[in-house]
């Protein structure tokens, strides 16, 4: 039976075009922004998981910076460390000199002088965005490692620490008090008794007894300066392994929010082809279910 009041024909052939139609704003969606997953509704699981771990990476990058920092404090610390292991080297030669007999040990103080001054310099200098890893008070630095979320979502920061240690066989070599510079604390301001500390040392009037003494207190320093210049060099290592790690991470999350939520252009593409020549046919069969009618007409000419 042919009806001019409901037209079945046309009924189905337009809820055909209308499925075609939104099935071909979908793909042009995927295409355009690049995205198979781009709001919630597309895929509520998948767009939770990749909403999640983008700020897990916005973390990860702070993360990065910050072991940026990290890194510029312990090399400026590692480098003036250095730094003063060679001056004090220096000191141990001229006190080898002194030694001697008939050395004018006024004139080998007035060169140690200028080299205690050259050490309280490196330590006043060993600063960087307001923190001196070699000159301080006993205390704990740290720099931020890690941002990690455990099993149960949990979320924390984790730190690598420092601490400073002001004693003579400590890893500093001045303390702090108030925020100056002690000059009679840590490895170079801590007395060693009637010789006095390496920076305030003066050999003019010391017997050989006591320029043998002051050369022991010397290598003692050395080796403390020595092995505060080890760790810091193994923690600047540490860091630059964490910082290469975090990268590799952010990278490899970055690689799994695009495995969930990433469009297929190649399926997209053919996709799109299919859906548009499917428009076409939908279309024209509309058409033809729309023009059914006006056989009608034929019927009474």
């Amino acid at each position: 039976m042919t009806s001019i009041n409901t037209n079945t024909s046309a009924q189905a052939a337009l809820q055909t075009l209308r499925s075609v139609n939104q099935g071909l704003q979908s793909t042009q969606a995927h295409v355009s922004s690049g995205y198979r997953v781009g709001k919630a509704s597309d895929n509520a699981a998948y767009w939770s998981i990749a909403t999640t771990m983008r700020s897990d990476n916005k973390a990860l990058s702070a993360v990065s910076d910050a072991l940026g920092m990290g890194a510029a404090k312990v090399d400026t610390a590692y480098t003036a460390m250095d730094s003063a292991i060679d001056v004090v080297g220096d000191i141990k030669a001229k006190l080898v000199a002194a030694t001697e007999n008939g050395v004018d040990k006024a004139k080998v103080q007035e060169e140690i002088g200028q080299l205690q001054q050259q050490l309280l310099s490196i330590a006043q200098s060993a600063s960087f965005n307001g923190e001196n890893w070699v000159a301080g008070a006993s205390g704990t630095k740290s720099v931020v490692s890690s941002f990690v979320r455990d099993g149960s979502n949990a979320v924390s920061v984790t730190t690598t620490d420092y601490a400073l240690d002001d004693s003579s066989a400590g890893n500093v070599l001045f303390g702090m008090s108030g925020g100056s510079v002690d000059t009679a604390t840590g490895i170079l301001g801590t007395s060693n008794g009637s010789n006095a500390s390496i920076y305030a040392m003066d050999i003019t009037s010391f017997t050989s007894g006591q320029i043998q003494t002051a050369l022991t207190s010397v290598e003692s320093a050395l080796k403390s300066m020595t092995s505060a210049g080890a760790a810091l060099g193994s923690l600047s290592k540490r860091i630059d392994n964490q910082d290469t790690f975090v990268n590799a991470l952010s990278d490899s999350i970055d690689s799994g929010i695009g495995r969930l939520v990433d469009a297929n252009m190649e399926e997209e593409s053919s996709k799109l082809s299919a859906l548009q020549t499917q428009q076409q046919l939908a279309i024209q069969s509309l058409s033809i279910a729309n023009s059914s009618s006006q056989n009608i007409l034929s019927l009474f000419r």
